[in-house]
């Protein structure tokens, strides 16, 4: 059979980093690790193709050729998932859905078979079906599988250099009960992990492929198992070492990380040089009523400080639109942000997500509107607030008009690179002259905002040299979230 895997475009967010990819001359920051994972569970005398639409369209031809199409994707691809099933339809082309997707939105009518959890216990009841033309309606995993055998991605589909990042997984779950958060939902709290050698054999196929820069740990919390994760390090740390460090790592944890300095020891040793936080926010009220107890009793500004003196970035997410927050969360939010010399920050409205102990709890009061789309950075609420809800939604606007704002948010790439103590990681590779050189054009001549530029220009390249690589990074993301903020803002009244 021929099987082609499909992954939908990104729509605009922070997190599609649109507008920071043309300094690369890249298509897309990550590859669809999923599908890579599934493409190496299907059998082996099938044919397989991936189209990843960020990269380049699905055309009529790849419809033709395929036997069947197998579509991946997250909650905030539905609108383009059901475009693909729509025109998959169209031409006769047996589809199958799966992903966390299918945890969250409706798609039974647009799709012959649908997968509901994850692929390891599945693929091979599915396609064999699907040879023999008896294949069901849906498929459900009977429980959380371990990643032992989880399979190496195959990479074979892809061409590495459209990406700005490579990625790799390292642990499914998350221990800990967020209220809003779909990732217990699907993939359980009890953290789900691999043995070293596996990760290992990931990282020397990237390698074997000419993958040099950065790899993201895609995990949704990478210190959810400490235990296994502290084994697990010391090998990464050393294969990276003895190969002349190829790769910088950055990855998602929770704050509780600023009180191991052995695992942020470890971290940094082995060559991670970010990571991003869910902070939500500065209230304490607000975080116990998002169940959210990881990030009380403490101070979570000192946390951030410790891990960036690991010469560890932070990024971090925030929330707005808690039932606790007060009519002073907008100020608080962007103090914290400004105190905290968080660069990137990804500050969102609160979205009841289908399966969340939120959308239930909503639901059950009657103020569930809508579903949401996963998309944080929509200013239409699903929800009803406690807050004014034009005041909930003016507020966010103001909040991401001054923390993006060109001072300000080179004023804390300024201070973060004050804090930071950054590992020697080597001089710039060919390629980063040239990104180097776009981000000097477009930012230092062409784009508003050009002395404060060259004001984190000098000042790194003078005072941080370590870092300048850095700061170049962030200047140039930087690029991206004021664009988006831009976009937000645009339809303001």
């Amino acid at each position: 059979m021929n099987a082609l895997l499909i992954y939908p475009h990104w729509p605009d967010t922070y997190w599609s980093f649109r507008y920071a990819l043309p300094f690369q001359g890249k298509k897309a920051a990550y590859p669809p690790l999923g599908l890579l994972t599934v493409a190496s569970m299907l059998p082996r005398h099938w044919n397989k193709r991936l189209v990843d639409s960020s990269v380049r369209p699905v055309t009529d031809a790849d419809l033709k050729w395929a036997d069947v199409a197998m579509i991946s994707g997250m909650l905030v691809h539905e609108r383009e998932v059901r475009v693909i099933l729509n025109r998959c339809r169209q031409t006769g082309l047996r589809t199958v859905v799966g992903g966390p997707i299918t945890s969250s939105a409706n798609l039974e009518a647009h799709a012959d078979h649908i997968v509901f959890g994850e692929a390891e216990d599945i693929v091979t009841e599915l396609t064999g079906e699907l040879e023999s033309g008896c294949a069901r309606a849906v498929y459900r995993g009977a429980a959380l599988p371990q990643l032992d055998y989880t399979p190496l991605p195959d990479l074979s589909l892809i061409n590495p250099r459209h990406y700005s990042t490579m990625a790799v997984q390292y642990s499914r779950g998350c221990p800990f009960k967020c209220e809003f958060c779909d990732i217990i939902e699907i993939y359980g709290r009890i953290p789900r992990t691999k043995p070293p050698e596996r990760i290992i054999g990931e990282l020397d196929q990237l390698y074997a492929n000419r993958w040099r820069g950065p790899v993201f740990f895609v995990d949704d919390n990478f210190i959810g198992n400490k235990r296994n994760v502290k084994q697990m390090l010391p090998a990464i740390a050393e294969w990276n070492r003895r190969r002349g460090t190829p790769f910088r790592f950055f990855t998602e944890a929770t704050i509780n990380l600023a009180d191991d300095d052995e695992l942020l020891r470890l971290m940094r040793y082995a060559g991670f040089v970010s990571v991003f936080i869910g902070i939500e926010t500065p209230d304490e009220d607000s975080l116990k009523e998002a169940q959210k107890f990881q990030n009380t009793k403490r101070n979570m500004l000192d946390g951030i400080q410790h891990i960036q003196s690991y010469g560890i970035e932070v990024m971090a997410g925030f929330i707005i639109g808690f039932d606790h927050d007060k009519d002073d969360i907008f100020d608080r939010q962007v103090d914290f942000i400004e105190k905290g010399a968080i660069p990137l920050a990804m500050v969102g409205l609160l979205q009841a997500l289908p399966g969340t102990q939120l959308y239930r709890r909503l639901m059950n009061e009657g103020r569930l509107l809508q579903y949401g789309d996963g998309n944080s950075m929509c200013t239409e609420l699903n929800y009803v607030p406690k807050m004014n809800a034009r005041q909930l939604v003016e507020g966010y606007r103001s909040v991401l008009k001054r923390i993006y704002d060109q001072k300000s948010y080179y004023a804390r790439v300024r201070e973060f690179i004050r804090r930071y103590n950054p590992d020697d990681v080597g001089g710039f590779r060919p390629e980063d002259y040239l990104t180097l050189a776009r981000s000097m054009l477009r930012q230092g001549v062409l784009f508003r905002g050009r002395t404060e530029y060259w004001k984190l220009f000098f000042g790194a390249l003078t005072n941080y040299p370590r870092a300048f690589s850095t700061a170049i990074t962030l200047a140039m993301m930087g690029y991206h979230f004021q664009k988006m903020t831009e976009q937000v803002c645009a339809d303001e009244k």
